[in-house]
């Protein structure tokens, strides 16, 4: 059972970490417009791909992973 609350406890921390990200990530003004983010400006349409902001997320995200499994 103590692996369940662990894995609970972790869930809940991550759950709580992206609602931070979401109330709070507006305020960042460079998340979402840093080098190499893909934006593509037509007359009635804009596409935007935020390339290298996904890359740093996933660095981010995999080092937490990494260190937590430690």
């Amino acid at each position: 059972m103590s692996e369940l609350g662990k894995l609970l406890i972790i869930t809940g921390l991550v759950l709580a970490a992206i609602g931070v990200i979401f109330v709070f990530g507006a305020n960042i003004p460079w998340l979402g417009r840093l080098p190499g983010d893909i934006v593509v400006q037509r007359p009635r349409i804009r596409v935007y791909f935020p390339l290298t902001t996904c890359i740093l997320i996933s660095i981010i995200l995999s080092l937490f992973f990494y260190l937590f499994r430690r």
